[in-house]
Protein backbone atom coordinates (compact mmCIF):
# COMPACT_ATOMS: atom_id res chain seq x y z
CA UNK A 1 0.00 0.00 0.00
CA UNK A 2 1.23 3.40 -0.86
CA UNK A 3 -0.16 6.91 -1.25
CA UNK A 4 -3.95 7.04 -1.37
CA UNK A 5 -6.87 9.11 -0.10
CA UNK A 6 -6.95 7.23 3.22
CA UNK A 7 -3.47 8.57 3.98
CA UNK A 8 -4.59 12.13 3.22
CA UNK A 9 -7.72 11.57 5.33
CA UNK A 10 -5.59 10.37 8.28
CA UNK A 11 -3.60 13.62 8.19
CA UNK A 12 -6.74 15.77 7.93
CA UNK A 13 -8.42 13.85 10.79
CA UNK A 14 -5.42 14.41 13.06
CA UNK A 15 -5.30 18.11 12.15
CA UNK A 16 -9.01 18.50 12.91
CA UNK A 17 -8.68 16.58 16.20
CA UNK A 18 -5.59 18.47 17.37
CA UNK A 19 -6.69 21.97 16.35
CA UNK A 20 -10.29 23.17 16.46
CA UNK A 21 -11.92 24.01 13.17
CA UNK A 22 -11.58 27.65 12.25
CA UNK A 23 -8.01 27.92 13.54
CA UNK A 24 -4.66 27.25 11.91
CA UNK A 25 -3.16 23.81 12.06
CA UNK A 26 -1.43 21.09 10.14
CA UNK A 27 -0.59 17.42 10.31
CA UNK A 28 1.11 14.62 8.43
CA UNK A 29 0.54 10.94 7.79
CA UNK A 30 3.07 8.36 6.68
CA UNK A 31 2.32 4.97 5.13
CA UNK A 32 4.52 2.09 6.19
CA UNK A 33 5.49 -0.90 4.06
CA UNK A 34 3.27 -3.17 6.15
CA UNK A 35 0.26 -0.94 5.40
CA UNK A 36 0.28 0.82 8.76
CA UNK A 37 -0.08 4.55 9.14
CA UNK A 38 1.66 6.83 11.62
CA UNK A 39 0.68 10.47 12.04
CA UNK A 40 2.25 13.51 13.58
CA UNK A 41 2.04 17.27 14.04
CA UNK A 42 4.63 20.00 14.46
CA UNK A 43 5.32 21.55 17.84
CA UNK A 44 3.59 24.73 18.93
CA UNK A 45 6.30 26.98 20.30
CA UNK A 46 6.88 30.70 20.81
CA UNK A 47 10.41 30.30 19.47
CA UNK A 48 10.08 29.49 15.78
CA UNK A 49 13.65 28.26 15.55
CA UNK A 50 12.77 25.13 17.53
CA UNK A 51 9.74 24.27 15.39
CA UNK A 52 9.71 21.03 13.44
CA UNK A 53 7.95 20.09 10.23
CA UNK A 54 4.61 18.31 10.65
CA UNK A 55 6.14 15.10 9.25
CA UNK A 56 9.13 14.84 11.58
CA UNK A 57 7.37 12.93 14.35
CA UNK A 58 6.00 10.30 11.96
CA UNK A 59 9.42 9.83 10.34
CA UNK A 60 11.02 9.36 13.75
CA UNK A 61 8.33 6.89 14.84
CA UNK A 62 8.91 4.80 11.71
CA UNK A 63 12.69 4.93 12.09
CA UNK A 64 12.56 4.10 15.81
CA UNK A 65 10.38 1.07 15.08
CA UNK A 66 12.69 0.03 12.19
CA UNK A 67 9.79 0.25 9.75
CA UNK A 68 9.94 1.27 6.11
CA UNK A 69 8.20 4.43 4.90
CA UNK A 70 6.55 4.10 1.47
CA UNK A 71 4.50 7.32 1.29
CA UNK A 72 4.04 10.66 3.03
CA UNK A 73 1.51 13.48 3.01
CA UNK A 74 1.39 16.81 4.80
CA UNK A 75 -1.67 19.06 5.11
CA UNK A 76 -2.41 22.46 6.59
CA UNK A 77 -5.60 24.40 7.16
CA UNK A 78 -6.29 27.47 5.03
CA UNK A 79 -8.62 29.32 7.40
CA UNK A 80 -9.15 32.21 5.00
CA UNK A 81 -10.81 29.90 2.45
CA UNK A 82 -12.12 27.22 4.86
CA UNK A 83 -10.22 24.34 3.29
CA UNK A 84 -7.12 22.26 3.73
CA UNK A 85 -4.07 22.40 1.48
CA UNK A 86 -1.64 19.72 0.43
CA UNK A 87 1.94 20.73 1.21
CA UNK A 88 4.77 19.06 -0.72
CA UNK A 89 7.71 18.03 1.44
CA UNK A 90 10.20 20.80 2.10
CA UNK A 91 13.86 20.21 1.31
CA UNK A 92 14.58 19.09 4.86
CA UNK A 93 11.79 16.51 4.77
CA UNK A 94 12.94 15.35 1.34
CA UNK A 95 16.31 14.71 2.94
CA UNK A 96 14.69 12.83 5.82
CA UNK A 97 12.67 10.69 3.39
CA UNK A 98 15.78 9.94 1.32
CA UNK A 99 16.68 7.36 3.96
CA UNK A 100 13.92 5.12 2.55
CA UNK A 101 14.92 5.61 -1.07
CA UNK A 102 13.82 7.24 -4.32
CA UNK A 103 10.54 5.34 -4.67
CA UNK A 104 8.89 6.85 -1.58
CA UNK A 105 5.70 8.54 -2.77
CA UNK A 106 4.82 12.04 -1.61
CA UNK A 107 1.67 14.06 -2.09
CA UNK A 108 2.08 17.26 -4.05
CA UNK A 109 -0.67 19.78 -4.84
CA UNK A 110 -2.30 19.38 -8.21
CA UNK A 111 -1.42 22.30 -10.47
CA UNK A 112 -4.09 24.96 -10.21
CA UNK A 113 -5.81 23.42 -7.16
CA UNK A 114 -3.79 23.13 -3.94
CA UNK A 115 -6.65 21.22 -2.27
CA UNK A 116 -6.23 18.29 -4.67
CA UNK A 117 -3.20 16.04 -4.69
CA UNK A 118 -1.24 13.74 -6.90
CA UNK A 119 1.53 11.35 -6.02
CA UNK A 120 5.13 11.76 -7.07
CA UNK A 121 8.13 9.69 -6.14
CA UNK A 122 10.88 11.32 -4.16
CA UNK A 123 13.13 10.92 -7.20
CA UNK A 124 10.62 12.89 -9.30
CA UNK A 125 10.38 15.64 -6.69
CA UNK A 126 14.15 15.77 -6.23
CA UNK A 127 15.75 14.62 -9.51
CA UNK A 128 19.12 16.13 -8.64
CA UNK A 129 19.53 14.62 -5.19
CA UNK A 130 22.98 15.57 -3.93
CA UNK A 131 23.59 12.18 -2.30
CA UNK A 132 23.98 10.57 -5.73
CA UNK A 133 27.38 12.26 -5.99
CA UNK A 134 28.65 10.21 -3.05
CA UNK A 135 27.15 6.84 -4.00
CA UNK A 136 28.47 6.20 -7.51
CA UNK A 137 25.44 7.86 -9.12
CA UNK A 138 22.93 5.61 -7.33
CA UNK A 139 20.53 6.55 -4.57
CA UNK A 140 22.40 6.02 -1.26
CA UNK A 141 21.39 2.95 0.74
CA UNK A 142 20.17 3.29 4.34
CA UNK A 143 23.60 2.16 5.56
CA UNK A 144 25.28 4.89 3.48
CA UNK A 145 22.96 7.46 5.06
CA UNK A 146 24.19 6.31 8.48
CA UNK A 147 27.87 6.84 7.62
Amino acid sequence: MKLDQSLVDAAVELMDRRWPLGGPGGAAAVRLADGGIVTSVGLDNMNGSVALCQETGAFIQAYTQDRVVTASVCVCRDIEHDRFLILPPCGVCQERLALWGPSVEVAVPREGDPTQWEGRTLAEVNPYYWGLQFADGRWPSPSQHAE
